[in-house]
Order: structure tokens, then sequence, then C-alpha cells
């Protein structure tokens, strides 16, 4: 009987033997490693039955019938009386027993190490060494559910080898073949129309499990089959950790309660360390190699979907601030010409301008644009400078989400104008602009232009510049009630809260009128200015409550 080798090598392989299911996390996600190279044997349909019914090999049974359905990676043939250091898990061991001798106890123990590393079964060649397979090797392998082969004197070990080798190659041509096939399938759904739900779709069929899209902010954009969305969106949290990291990168996870038992991978979209979208695919089991180049094409698919060249975004930031540049200037037919080939058209109606500055203007314009394309809203935006113009329908789902996101950032302030048309975007600019000035200075986060012009310009006053100016203007006032005596500010304020009414003023100083009198002339004495200039007297007054004394 020939009794050769036939290892198929696999350097990336690892001992099998003991693999645990991942724990869980409050009983919904646990994360998992990612499938290591020796995970692809249990998808292998060459398996310890698929052997034995080969009829011209003549294998036949002795222990282990429940395991049969192991999968066989390769063919080792060893006649050490501990081969365990040669092997990585996976096996079919074909031995002679030829340094085994007839000892129960050490047989039993041979059995025990080859269970203990993972074999996929032992096979026994008779007419050598045993005339037939020794019992207490078939007790041994039963007692472990490992199984235990009698190969035939006139079946060479070579003749099994080669009945593997051939299997497990038309099974890696099939698997190239049909990964060759789904690109293909995955190419032309992307081409025709709506190419991203249509990738996602055939994808998931391809899987014979779902997929998901979500885009930069972790929202799901499409689910196939459509009862995967609620599935998708429990993986918010897990989305959110991939979008702290550089794309792209990558997670694989397994549910861990009953309505959530299968295995999901988790992708980011994104060619510049930037994601700009994430693909969830989720299966009963783990991927195959096959499986994975699927999803490998599919990621490359909808990376390009996504992530359009840095000379195409370029040229069209150019020609949106180009666009937006004609709408404040009033063209608005030549921009409606422009955009309706290139935006799809302009926002009509009521419409407002909004004006961030910040650091998270990328972050702002993505979400803008993902609410738009939601919504079906017309958006007009551009960077203008270091600052981010938009032109969005008034109370729409863009406008709602800027504000809402300035919150949420706290890295973004953001001016609105009121409501106007998009033929009065210049003037609303304008509006956008000092409402932006006004969330700068107050540190707030947003400021609509209405807040502005029906409130107090009292509280706009509390800037460092201007508290600088009303200390410089009133310092002399301030010396000279520190050195000498008199109530020169207080009795300042007094006259002007009164609109210059002597008496009035006297009265609520408690002061004789011409008392009063002196001490303004004094005042215009220390300040070298006269307090018959409205302009003096306006300057004076501000200055009074922006020091809030």
């Amino acid at each position: 009987m020939d009794a050769p080798s036939n290892p198929m090598p696999d350097p990336g392989c690892r001992k099998d033997a003991a693999r645990r299911r991942p724990r869980s996390v409050e009983g919904v996600m646990s994360l998992e490693k990612p499938p290591r190279p020796d995970d692809e044997v249990r998808h292998s349909s060459v398996t310890v039955a698929s052997l034995v019914a080969m009829p011209g090999l003549g294998l036949v049974v002795r222990a282990g019938e429940t395991a049969l359905e192991r999968p066989v990676r390769w063919v080792h043939t060893s006649e050490l009386d501990d081969p365990v250091p040669y092997l990585e898990g996976g096996e079919l061991l074909l031995t002679t027993g030829l340094k085994l001798g007839k000892g129960k106890e050490k047989l039993r123990q041979y059995v025990h190490r080859l269970a203990d590393a993972g074999v996929a079964g032992l096979g026994i060649g008779v007419g050598l060494t045993y005339d037939e397979v020794p019992q207490t090797l078939i007790e041994a392998a039963a007692e472990r559910e490992l199984p235990l082969l009698e190969v035939p004197q006139p079946t060479p070990f070579i003749a099994i080898s080669k009945a593997v080798t051939a299997a497990l190659a038309a099974e890696q041509y099939k698997a190239v073949s049909t990964s060759f096939e789904a690109q293909e399938e995955l190419t032309r759904a992307a081409l025709g129309k709506d190419g991203t739900a249509a990738v996602v779709a055939r994808l998931a069929a391809r899987l014979g499990g779902w997929a998901a899209l979500y885009d930069a902010t972790g929202g799901v954009v499409v689910a196939a089959p459509d009862w995967a969305a609620r599935r998708a969106g429990r993986l918010r949290p897990e989305v959110e950790r991939l979008r702290g990291q550089s794309a792209p990168a990558s997670m694989a996870l397994q549910g861990d309660t009953p309505d959530t038992q299968d295995y999901v991978v988790l992708q980011s979209l994104g060619a510049d360390r930037r994601a700009r979208g994430f693909l969830a695919v989720g299966t009963e089991d783990r991927l195959t190699s096959g499986e994975r180049y699927v999803v490998n094409a599919a990621v490359a698919l909808l990376t390009l979907t996504l992530e359009r060249s840095r000379d195409l975004r370029r040229a069209e930031d150019r020609m949106r601030t180009a666009l937006l540049r004609l709408v404040l200037a009033g063209e608005t037919v030549i921009a409606k010409e422009v955009a309706g080939a290139l935006l799809g058209g302009l926002p009509q109606g009521p419409v407002r301008v909004l004006m961030a500055e910040g650091n998270d203007l990328a972050e702002l314009g993505d979400r803008a644009e993902q609410a738009a394309a939601r919504s079906g809203e017309p958006l007009l935006l551009a960077p203008e400078g270091e600052r981010l113009v938009l032109v969005a329908v008034d109370g729409g789902m863009v406008h709602q989400v800027c504000t809402d996101l300035a919150v949420d950032l706290d890295t973004v302030a953001i001016g609105i104008s009121s409501p106007t048309t998009l033929e009065s975007a210049g003037s609303a600019a304008a509006e956008a602009e000092r409402a932006l000035a006004v969330a700068v200075r107050s540190g707030r986060r947003s400021v609509d232009h209405e807040e502005v012009g029906a409130g107090s310009l009292l509280p706009l006053l509390g800037e460092e510049a201007v508290q600088a100016f009303a200390e410089g203007l009133l310092r002399p006032l301030r010396e000279h009630d520190r050195t000498s005596r008199g109530d020169l500010e207080a009795s300042l304020r007094a006259w002007l809260s009164r609109h210059g009414q002597w008496d009035a003023a006297a009265a609520d100083l408690g002061v004789h009128r011409h008392t009063l009198r002196y001490r303004m002339r004094r005042v215009e004495e220390l300040l070298g200015r006269t307090l018959d200039d409205a302009d003096v007297r306006m300057e004076l007054w501000m200055a009074l409550r922006a020091s809030g004394e």
C-alpha cells in the first residue's frame, strides 16, 4: 500500500480545535475577530462523508458516524506515534499504524491527541500492521466522536489524496467563477437605474442574507430585503465607532439573541481616509472566501459611486460657488439655466440664506446634502472663503438639519436670514452675515436675523472691543470720582437717562440743578467733548450701558 503525504499548503491556517461563540454585549451584539483563513474549512463541500460516498475508494466507517460532515482541508499521511506537532487542524490523517503497536493505552492516547489537534478524521490502512481496525481505536474514536475510517488494502493512500485535491480544486474553481459572475452582475446593477439600491439588493440576494447602505452620518439609505432596514438601524452604535476611524475600516459582529443570530460584516466606504458611507451585510454563517470577494466587489462599486475624484469635486465646488455668486448678485435667470443641468434646479418659493463658519463645515455640508437628497429639496451650497453658504427652502429639512447640527457639533456657528425670494438672496446673505456675527460674538450656535431685528441692541454690547471702548471713554470720569469729591459718572447717567432734563435728573440725584449743571460742564472738560452733540450723547450712553455699572 502506498503511503505518500499530500499536504494542501495553506500558510495562513491555524488550529481550529477550540472555537467558542463570542460573548454578547448586553445581549445584543458582540465584536468578533475578522474571519480567519481556516474559517473557510467550515464551508468546504469536501467532507468525510463525501469521501466515504466515493465508490472507488471503498472507505468504511468504523466510528464517529455523527461527525461525518466535518470538512476536510487536506490529507496527510504519517506513521509517527505522535504526528500532532506537524498538524494544523482539518486534516484527514492516514496511517497504517506501523509504530503504534497493539497496546490499548497507547492507542487510546493516540486517538485523544488527534481529536485535541482538531483533525477531521482518522483513516487506518488495513492489511499491513493490522488485519482489521483495532477495537481499542474504534472505542476511543467513538468516545471522542472522531470519524474513524477503514482503508482497504487495495486502496492506496495517494488515491484518497488525489480525490481530495481534485474536489478542493473544483470547489475553488467554482468559487472563483461564481465570484466573477457576481462581480459582473453587481457591475451591471451599478450601471443601471438607481444603481446604488440595485447593488445592495443584488448583494443581499447573492449572499442569501441582507445588506444595507448607510450615509456618512450613519443613517440607513437603503436596505435589502425591506425587513432588513430595522436590523440595520440597530447597528447605529457600531457605525458610529467606524465613523471615528480613517476609511477604509471594517469590523465583524455576531448576533447573540434569538432574533439576531446572523454574522455581520460592517465596512466603511471611502478612498481618501474620509468615510463617505458604510456597508453592512448579514448572513447566517461567516462569509466564505468567494463571498468575501463578492462583498469586496460591492464595496469597490459603492465607493466609486460615493467617492468621486478630487478633480471632479473641485470642479463642482467651483461651479457651485459661481452659481451662488450669480444668485447673490441677482442673476437668477442665468443661474437657473445652469443649475437645471447641474443640480436639478434651485430652491423655489420662500428661501433662507444660511452662513456658517467653524471647524466642521465639511460635516455640515455632507449632512445638508444628504437631507436634501432624502427630502427631494433643491439646495444651493458652496464654500465662500472660510465660510459655507447655503440657500435652502424655508422651514425645510435642510434648514432644520443645519440648525440641529450646529447644536450637536458645538464647533459651528450659523447665521440665518429672514425668509425671502431667490431673487432677493443677495440682501438675505447680508442678513445671514449679520446674524452670524451676532452668533459668534454671543457664543450661540445659531441666530435668526429676525431675532436680531426684533430684540434689543444692548445685548450685543458684550463684545470685548466694545467693553474696551467703554472703559477708555469713561476712564477720565472714573479717575476723577476715585480721587476727588463728586459723582460725575452717576450724574452723567442720570442726566442722559432723563434726556437732558435738568430738574428731573437733579431730583433723581437729590442735588440742586445748578450743581448738576456744574458737574456736566466738568464732564465736558474731562472728556474734551460737548454734550450738545447727539453722537457724543449716544456714545456715552452706550458706553455706560456696556460697562454694566
